[in-house]
């Protein structure tokens, strides 16, 4: 009487539902496993219909221009390398004298954002003065305040500094803590880090500018990480300020550089634009492909806080 009772204990324990036949029934465990393949599929053919517009531009760049808009499909027929090589040397100058030019910028913005935002992040996080919760406030707002309402005072300035053709509009703001976003993803994070550290390193002597660069920096390299990527990517694809602030073509970054190769009047290289386009996505892919692992664990640990 005692197995009669405690079999079928068992056997709930071990996930088998018994049919009066006495044989054990699998359709839940296959109907979870239906749900598992579907969502795969789904994921898949999500996947492939976002990647099919950078495959069609790899594509494309292997095609002669006047066979780009004639064959839309992704089926090569030929494999078309000049494309590469006109667009390489389209230009007054060649497409790595633009590349560099978004180079200096990028690394000019990628400094100037890790020193002066992360200062202003240590002062509203650790720091206690008069109106820093107005202060901080009136910063979260400017993250919504559009960059083409302050585009034409900006430029207005700069002209008058004669800064105009040059870098520094695009790099000197970077050194202002202008980017309210990333001081708020600092803060954050800094606010997660213990305060005993301070006070163990005030009992030692330091200062605020010692235990901002000898503790809360080393301990905040996910932040860090996360600002050089979003800040990488941002810098290297802007296009609407450089093409403000630079005119001449010797000036011109990687996105102005390219829309030089569309011509409103005449025939455009398309071949050219989609094999530079190609060019200039490789560093972005880099950098993604190397520092996401940083990337998820600042936005994952920033975001907890």
């Amino acid at each position: 009487m005692t197995t009669e009772l405690e079999t079928p204990r068992v056997q709930q324990k071990h996930g088998v539902e018994m049919s009066p036949g006495g044989r054990g029934s699998r359709r839940p465990r296959l109907s979870r496993s239906m749900r598992q393949l579907l969502k795969h599929i789904v994921l898949i053919v999500v996947g492939l219909l976002m990647m099919y517009p950078l495959l069609w531009m790899v594509v494309s760049s292997l095609r002669p221009t006047e066979m780009i808009f004639r064959t839309p499909g992704l089926w090569l027929t030929t494999f078309e390398v000049q494309n590469y090589i006109d667009g390489w040397n389209a230009l007054t100058s060649t497409f790595g004298h633009y590349m560099l030019n978004s180079a200096i910028v990028v690394v000019g913005s990628i400094i100037g954002n890790l020193l002066s935002c992360s200062m202003a992040a240590y002062a509203f996080a650790r720091l206690k003065f008069r109106g820093r919760s107005f202060m901080f406030a009136v910063m979260l707002a400017t993250i919504m305040l559009p960059v083409h309402v302050v585009i034409v005072p900006q430029y207005i300035v700069f002209s008058q500094l004669d800064w105009v053709n040059t870098f520094l509009p695009l790099i000197v703001p970077k050194f202002l803590a202008t980017e309210a976003f990333f001081i708020f993803l600092m803060v954050q994070f800094i606010r997660g880090i213990p305060r005993e550290l301070d006070e163990a390193a005030r009992i030692d002597g330091s200062g605020h500018f010692r235990i901002y660069s000898s503790i809360i920096l080393p301990l905040m390299v996910p932040a860090l990480a996360t600002t050089t990527i979003f800040t990488f990517i941002w810098t290297w694809n802007d296009f609407f300020g450089q093409l403000i602030y630079l005119t001449r073509p010797e000036m011109y970054t990687v996105p102005v550089a390219l829309r030089a190769f569309v011509d409103a009047s005449s025939d455009s290289a398309w071949g050219a634009l989609f094999a530079m386009s190609l060019v200039s996505l490789i560093p972005v892919f880099m950098i993604f492909l190397f520092g996401q692992r940083y990337l998820l664990k600042g936005i994952a640990t920033t975001g907890g806080k």
